[in-house]
């Protein structure tokens, strides 16, 4: 992956990507080199951090661009920081009368958004005045790519041990994980501080999206695997959500083609976003996420496949990584020591520093005179250690869900 990254990977917004699709005609330019971009924030109780993200949105330096913030019946002052940005910005707010959720909140957004290009962020995300432009160059640039993900780093990172870790593990898995993805055009998780893309790669599976169900029940996380799951696979099962959906206006208003989109990763398009400072929030954090990619795993796991060697083996490979490791942990840290092998848990340990000052080595290389890349190793110990764990834990409680973005 380390390879793959740093010798094949491309920035789409500064230049052509080297490996395009066969079947490049097929896939439809937008409009124009400015397309109408409709830039969409649900927000629920974030009255501290709410009003610099927003005006870090209305700073973009992209002009053609529609502003909608859905306040998801916020209980603290949000809503009093929205009203004041909505007169001073002149940006759409919708104020939500229940509490439906972080994506059904999105979705009300887009019914009334009419951008050709549609973005997402976080609310406590902070971004870079050219980072929405650059993703939308790489769209023009390329109508192969259905969708792109920014590059996010910590916005706390120098408050505690936790987001030293965070911010370096960050860096790593945009600058290597996605990267590597990219080369292939099948990026797998365009990541929520900053995502982007075209109408007609997601509009008509955002009835989908919102939603949807696992193991009987409803599925409430905004799960950003799910919705670039439904860009990789349309392919493939796009006929039957939207079937399955076939009332809704979502569908009914136009029903776009399925097409084997690419999805890219723009390195350029820096935004910032709050981690998690303290134990309890971190770990909250990590069980959302697990859940994620145990539904995910279910979706694009059934057509990942079909996409490419390439793309096929950085996925499962990835998925079995991850379910092994609660395996692993058990062997190497309980069963080992209790069975008289304690040289076996040592070996396992040296083995998990040795692989984080291996992506240490790679977060100096791109970031010279930095050091916090020491802490990558201590993200790896914390990852085998604890992390590990959480998987069957979130499967087992993987109806449980509410969405919350405090970093406290």
């Amino acid at each position: 992956m380390l390879f793959i990254a740093y010798s094949r990977y491309d920035d789409p917004s500064e230049r052509t990507l080297r490996k395009r699709p066969r079947d490049l005609a097929d896939f439809p330019p937008l409009s124009s080199a400015t397309p109408r971009v409709s830039f969409l924030l649900a927000v629920k109780d974030e009255e501290e951090v709410i009003e610099e993200c927003v005006r870090s949105m209305a700073l973009c330096d992209y002009e053609n661009l529609q502003i909608i913030v859905v306040d998801d019946l916020s209980e603290d002052g949000t809503r009093d920081v929205l009203r004041r940005l909505e007169t001073e910005l002149g940006i759409t707010v919708i104020y939500l009368d229940k509490n439906l959720g972080k994506k059904h909140a999105l979705v009300r957004a887009c019914e009334i958004a009419d951008g050709e290009v549609i973005a997402f962020s976080d609310s406590d995300c902070i971004l870079a005045p050219d980072a929405l432009s650059r993703c939308v160059e790489a769209l023009v640039a390329h109508p192969e790519l259905g969708a792109v993900s920014g590059h996010a780093r910590a916005l706390n990172a120098g408050d505690t041990v936790f987001t030293k870790m965070q911010d370096v593990w960050y860096e790593g898995q945009f600058r290597v994980a996605k990267a590597a993805e990219s080369t292939f055009g099948s990026v797998t998780c365009v990541s929520g501080p900053l995502a982007v893309f075209r109408r007609d790669a997601i509009y008509n599976y955002l009835p989908a999206w919102a939603g949807d169900r696992f193991m009987g029940a409803p599925f409430r996380f905004a799960t950003d695997r799910q919705l670039t799951g439904y860009v990789l696979g349309q392919r493939w099962r796009g006929q039957g959500l939207k079937q399955k959906y076939a009332d809704s206006p979502f569908v009914t208003a136009q029903d776009y083609p399925e097409r084997k989109w690419r999805i890219g990763y723009v390195q350029s398009a820096k935004v910032w976003t709050n981690v998690p400072a303290h134990f309890r929030p971190f770990m909250k954090q990590q069980i959302r996420w697990k859940k994620s990619f145990i539904r995910n795993l279910f979706f694009t796991g059934s057509f990942m496949w079909r996409r490419g060697p390439g793309p096929a083996l950085l996925y499962y490979g990835h998925a079995l990584w991850v379910v092994a490791a609660p395996i692993m942990a058990f062997r190497h840290i309980v069963w080992a020591p209790a069975n008289g092998a304690a040289f076996l848990t040592l070996l396992y340990l040296c083995g998990v520093v040795l692989k984080g000052c291996v992506w240490g080595l790679a977060f100096k290389i791109d970031n010279p005179g930095d050091t916090r890349w020491r802490y990558r190793p201590l993200m790896s110990l914390l990852s085998s250690l604890l992390l590990a764990w959480l998987l069957p834990y979130s499967f087992a409680t993987i109806r449980r869900g509410v969405w919350s973005r405090s970093a406290t």
